[in-house]
């Protein structure tokens, strides 16, 4: 293999004899020795050139005035969609969801906790139905929840607005909601909802929960939860302020395309404020405790 020095271009074997040829270097020789300065081309008929630029057609060339649908809104650009008909961009299309992000068994209050979610609609809107509460399952066997009926929108990139009608059963009163949900800093789930009841009672909701995964499928889930009142209402052992704390550690495993979580857990509520008091006075828990046994999903 030939090596080729370092700074030289390489000039085949043919280009090298014309470039050293005798003849070559002569010829380039006269053209330079040409006076161009002397030609006199002021006598030349150009008209007899037979190129007359009015009579040319250029319609066929690109340019003139384009067709009415030429830059369609859809981007067709006047073509036809066919049989197939026109495309939808899949975040404009209506769908439905179902999360159900709570399904357990509390041992120590004999209880089934649950937490549901349903909606439908697109990016932009959504009609939205949630449900949480507890169930007895010994004595009346009572069940308690909150439901809402709402209008879900995005306020932004992390948040969303919500407002709508809710029914509490445990005071079996109706309310307007308005809620605030999203994703604070350090993907730290938040949701912040109001109730206005038919008695001028508000009620505040503030809850908190964050994944911390573990590996591809183990999650560990720990959340919060705070209730606030605006007025006492001893009927139903509410005082005004700050009310009942709420928290929960669990541990999930993700299965099934992350659909469905089984899960095990500890909880922990509190009575606050005047509320300790009032729970006291009625022979009721102040704190409590319990391992939770469930279930995560959605479809």
């Amino acid at each position: 293999m030939k090596t080729i020095k370092k700074g030289l271009p390489f000039i085949g074997l043919s280009s090298a004899v014309l470039l050293t040829s005798p003849l070559v270097a002569a010829a380039e020789k006269d053209i330079s020795s040409m006076d161009h300065s002397s030609m006199d081309m002021s006598d030349m008929d150009h008209s007899s050139m037979g190129m007359d630029h009015n009579s040319m057609d250029m319609s066929g060339m690109q340019g003139g005035e384009p067709p009415a649908d030429a830059r369609s809104p859809d981007y067709s650009n006047g073509v036809g969609y066919g049989e197939y008909g026109k495309p939808v961009m899949m975040g404009s299309l209506p769908t439905w969801g179902i999360s159900v992000d709570d399904l357990g068994y509390q041992f120590e209050e004999d209880a089934v906790n649950f937490e549901i979610e349903g909606w439908y609609g697109d990016d932009s809107s959504r009609l939205r139905l949630r449900t949480e509460g507890h169930a007895a399952t010994k004595d009346n066997k009572a069940i308690d929840s909150l439901s809402s009926l709402a209008y879900w929108q995005p306020l932004s990139i992390f948040w969303n607005s919500e407002a709508g009608a809710a029914y509490n059963t445990e005071n079996d009163k109706a309310a307007l909601m308005a809620g605030i949900v999203g994703t604070a800093p350090y993907f730290i789930e938040t949701d912040a909802r109001v109730y206005v009841y038919t008695d001028g009672q508000v009620q505040l909701d503030l809850g908190a929960e964050y994944e911390w995964r573990l590996g591809q499928h183990w999650v560990v889930i720990p959340e919060a939860g705070l209730t606030v009142f605006s007025k006492d209402d001893t009927d139903n052992n509410n005082t005004k302020g700050f009310n009942e704390l709420e928290t929960e550690v669990r541990l999930t495993y993700e299965m099934l395309s992350r659909q469905l979580s089984p899960y095990v857990g500890f909880s922990y509520e509190t009575a606050l404020s005047d509320t300790r008091d009032l729970r006291r006075q009625n022979n009721e828990d102040v704190d409590t405790s319990s391992v939770t046994v469930g279930v995560k999903f959605w479809f």
